[in-house]
């Protein structure tokens, strides 16, 4: 008997599947949404103190390396099309202990953005409205996006074209009341914001800006956590991982480029806002209103995509055997949704009511970078090494070879403090792996691969 003849079972008749229901234009909101189009704000003033007020530069660097990464994942969904991303992708190139792994890394970016989104909507909804108390905001919002995402994916799909519909809006209001006041400035440097203001010289702030600018990329991956939802997915999955990548890179690059020409002084009131003081010149508190409740709803479309995809990460482990299979690898079946796993999220995810703001970012940022890294290297495993295709030198190996080499810069510029954190968690996971195996005594239970 198999491997995963011993460990997983077949699923009851009385399962639900997960329903192929998405086309591309779902998939690429998806990802657009996952990623908020408006999240360029949210570190802006910091990474223009950082980089020298280069921000759009900074975000050219990260995009660069961000196209190299979805390209594996690209690829790597076209050949292995099932739910379960990094973790799929890495089990079946180079092992079921790897992949598990991979899974247990990205985890910690799946598992934690939801809470991080919850987190943020807490504290500018509270800001906006100081008698509503941030724990019942936050109680509140993941109420919300549980139920949708428990009715589903249909539902979150319906929901991220208003959300993305909002931020458009609020974008091409920000862009024209933008022009109108740089135009009235007179003289403007064109090339101020990539040249930046002297005060960071040479391209190390740049670069250390773009390790943290990485935060802003993390959703096109998620895309890939759909494949079994999709409609032709071998096609449709690697165009939406793409196609995402580059429009909210782009988007990123041109929203940070014009902040800087409305706001080029960056004496911010606060560094952690600082994106308040750009809107504040552009269009005065109209648009401060504007963008908060621009951003909480991009920040509500993060949490559903997010909470969505994790909810699928852990259905793959669940109905591996890895986490527990009743729990993790069910699918209802009147709504066709992990059920289960979406609540076991909305309960982690109530830890945004004492949580610290800085230590999410960071475990969000090594995780998700871990497991690309995975990724990259995945490619090279399975194209060039195992199916030998060496015709494509290119595409095969020296394409994901760049990549991976660009998410480990990444990831080793991150804290100190971040990088002991994402150790502890892959530690507890190595310990999670002894367990389910009772001491490697025992193979590590293996996906049942199929479309």
């Amino acid at each position: 008997m198999s491997t995963s003849e011993s460990f997983v079972p077949d699923l009851d008749a009385r399962e639900g599947h997960l329903k192929r229901a998405l086309g591309l234009p779902s998939l690429v909101l998806f990802g657009l949404v996952y990623m908020v189009p408006l999240t360029v704000f949210t570190t802006y003033g910091i990474v223009t103190e950082t980089s020298g007020g280069r921000v759009p530069l900074a975000y050219a660097v990260t995009l660069t390396a961000m196209v190299f990464t979805a390209l594996s994942y690209a690829r790597m969904s076209r050949a292995i099309p099932i739910a379960g991303s990094a973790y799929t992708y890495t089990q079946r190139t180079f092992g079921a202990p790897a992949g598990f792994l991979a899974g247990w890394s990205l985890l910690l970016d799946y598992l934690f953005l939801p809470m991080l989104n919850y987190l943020v909507i807490g504290l500018y909804l509270n800001a906006a409205v100081p008698a509503l108390p941030e724990w019942a905001i936050i109680i509140i919002a993941i109420a919300i996006v549980t139920v949708l995402n428990i009715v589903g994916i249909v539902s979150v799909a319906r929901a991220n074209f208003l959300i993305i519909a909002i931020q458009a809006v609020f974008i091409v209001t920000f862009l024209v009341l933008a022009v109108r006041v740089i135009s009235g400035y007179g003289t403007v440097d064109l090339l101020g914001p990539f040249t930046g203001d002297g005060s960071a010289a040479g391209m190390s702030p740049v670069l250390a800006g773009a390790a943290i600018l990485c935060l802003s990329f993390l959703g096109f991956d998620a895309v890939s956590t759909l494949s079994e939802e999709a409609k032709d997915a071998k096609r449709t999955v690697p165009y939406a991982i793409m196609i995402a990548t580059v429009v909210s890179g782009t988007i990123f690059i041109v929203l940070s480029y014009v902040s800087h020409l409305v706001f080029p002084s960056h004496d911010f009131a606060d560094v952690d806002s600082g994106s308040l003081d750009v809107m504040a010149a552009a269009g005065g508190q109209f648009l401060n209103t504007f963008f908060t409740a621009a951003y909480v709803a991009g920040c509500v479309g993060s949490a559903l995509t997010s909470q969505a995809s994790v909810a699928r990460i852990l259905f793959a482990m669940g109905r591996d055997g890895v986490l527990p299979r009743k729990v993790f690898g069910h699918v209802s079946a009147r709504f066709s949704t992990p059920v289960y796993a979406i609540a076991v999220v909305s309960v982690v995810s109530l830890l945004a009511i004492v949580i610290d703001l800085a230590m999410l970012a960071s475990l969000v940022s090594f995780g998700a970078l871990v497991a690309f890294s995975a990724v990259n290297l995945s490619v090279i495993k399975h194209f060039f090494v195992d199916r030998g295709e060496r015709s494509n030198v290119l595409l095969n190996l020296v394409a994901p070879a760049i990549g991976f080499i660009l998410t480990v810069w990444l990831w080793t510029s991150l804290s100190g403090m971040t990088l002991v954190l994402g150790l502890i968690w892959l530690a507890i996971g190595v310990l999670w792996l002894v367990v389910v195996t009772r001491g490697f005594q025992r193979p590590t239970p293996v996906l049942d691969l199929k479309e």
